[in-house]
């Protein structure tokens, strides 16, 4: 499905860096999960099923590469360059799923960032590169976020990278053990014909 350049790959802009999420991540992946879980308790994804539970860490990985296999994911951590360290250290994750083809070409991408390293940026910068990727080397038309309407962190995200609002998602996920509205938000490869990337950059200079 995947040709040269587009899966796996990696993107960088400045410092902040997107590379396919691997097995060999556990240890750093869950260490990151766990100073956050605080954090990211409000927004968890959970199981509606009695009594079910998330996939571990390996079950996570492993389906999501199969996904990005079949041409329907692609599952990232999002890493932040930093003087004298041997690896960029991961501080958040990246997924565009439920990827469309045919005659609907979209897909809908979700986010996390560490909470150290919340409001520098990061994410916005994060979700531009994984756009453009989508849009100009993919052939992608359409990219949709959905959040809940109390992350306000999440909403300054879409906001800064001008993704239009399109409404309510009434019970839209199960999260933190209930079914949550979302609102949803948008953006097409024609509202942004110079790149999110560039835009986003340009709009902190």
């Amino acid at each position: 499905m995947w040709g040269p350049g587009i899966w796996p790959v990696s993107l960088e802009s400045g410092d902040v860096g997107l590379r396919p999420i691997r097995q060999s991540d556990r240890l750093e992946w869950m260490g990151l999960r766990a100073r956050n879980a605080e954090w990211l308790a409000p927004w968890e994804a959970s199981n509606p099923q009695p009594g079910g539970s998330l996939p571990t860490f390996r079950q996570m990985v492993r389906s999501l590469t199969q996904q990005a296999h079949e041409g329907s994911a692609l599952p990232f951590v999002i890493t932040l360059a930093e003087p004298n360290a041997r690896k960029p250290p991961i501080v958040g994750q990246l997924t565009v799923s439920s990827i469309v083809w045919g005659s609907a070409l979209m897909a809908t991408l979700g986010y996390w960032v560490d909470h150290e390293h919340a409001g520098h940026g990061i994410a916005p910068t994060a979700v531009a590169l994984a756009t453009d990727h989508c849009f100009f080397s993919l052939g992608l038309h359409r990219m949709e976020i959905n959040i809940r309407p109390e992350n306000s962190p999440s909403l300054r995200v879409v906001e800064k990278l001008g993704f239009r609002y399109e409404g309510l998602r009434p019970r839209y996920l199960h999260i933190a053990g209930e079914w949550a509205d979302h609102e949803s938000f948008a953006l097409t490869a024609e509202e942004v014909p110079e790149g999110l990337t560039a835009r986003w950059l340009a709009s902190r200079a």
